[in-house]
């Protein structure tokens, strides 16, 4: 592993059975971790499978809107999705998708406004600059589209980042997009409230239960929260931007990373190895 990478920084697989042993549910992002060019890899697509099969619960949190994932909330085996990085919660039922939000509608139409204009004053003032295509299904935030169909080069995204923040909007970097909105959620406050919504259990109290992984800076903040936290081998590519690294990383990327860490966890449910507080279904 290159020199770039801190010690503690370890290989997925020193992660030891004592690391494992606790582990009853994954938490994932979804571009660059299980997919590869918007299409989610056979690797991941049987990994998720798997998993439920197994019983162990899956939760994507997801920079993406909340139209794009509600296809993927009704074709995948996922228990739930947060989406627009903490504000939007997508729960697959019986026959139909149920859809909350972490802010009210009036809150919500007042913030469209503003990021409406934040949004006219980046394709503006920054060359090259473009909305992301899946602009039309987001409901609390904005995207820029850097690395997905139009390529804008680091001086470019911070600028748009320096706008957004400047704009009163928390902005984050994923492989592809660049995301800002007002309010206090993000992909953690995101992840305790779809854990207490689906289970009425307290995040912030087991997070040894949960495995995230992830693939780029925007994750971050989640590999600083989780004792057991991940990331595909593609998340090397923002080495030179990322200060919070996982604890573990695998060697392979995208979906097929994400396999490698599914397989360990399965192999351990085969060996008879299930934690001592379990998630419910």
């Amino acid at each position: 592993m290159s020199r770039s990478v801190p010690e503690d920084c370890q290989p997925w697989r020193q992660a030891s059975e004592a690391d494992l042993a606790p582990v009853c549910g994954v938490l994932t992002d979804i571009d660059d971790t299980l997919t590869r060019s918007g299409a989610i890899e056979p690797a991941a697509a049987e990994a998720l499978g798997q998993l439920r099969e197994a019983g162990v619960p899956v939760v994507a949190i997801t920079g993406r809107p909340m139209g794009w994932s509600l296809r993927l909330a009704r074709q995948w085996p996922l228990h739930a999705i947060v989406a627009e990085n903490g504000s939007v919660a997508i729960l697959p039922g019986s026959g139909r998708v149920h859809v909350e939000f972490a802010q009210n509608r009036a809150t919500r139409q007042a913030h469209a406004q503003h990021l409406r204009r934040v949004a006219q004053r980046i394709v503006q003032d920054v060359p090259g600059a473009v909305l992301a295509r899946d602009s039309h299904g987001r409901m609390t935030d904005i995207a820029v589209d850097h690395s997905e169909h139009t390529k804008l080069d680091q001086r470019s995204v911070a600028r748009v980042v320096a706008i957004m923040q400047d704009e009163g909007l928390t902005a984050t970097v994923s492989s592809i997009h660049i995301n800002g909105w007002l309010g206090d959620h993000n992909k953690w406050q995101g992840a305790q409230w779809i854990i207490k919504r689906l289970w009425q259990r307290d995040l912030r109290v087991e997070r040894q239960q949960w495995i995230y992984v992830g693939d780029s800076t925007n994750d971050q903040l989640m590999f600083e929260h989780f004792p057991l936290s991940v990331g595909v081998s593609n998340l090397l590519d923002f080495r030179a931007q990322l200060q919070t690294w996982p604890r573990f990383i695998t060697s392979l990327p995208r979906g097929r990373g994400f396999a490698q860490v599914a397989r360990r966890l399965l192999n351990r449910r085969t060996a008879g190895g299930p934690c001592a507080n379990p998630v419910r279904k």
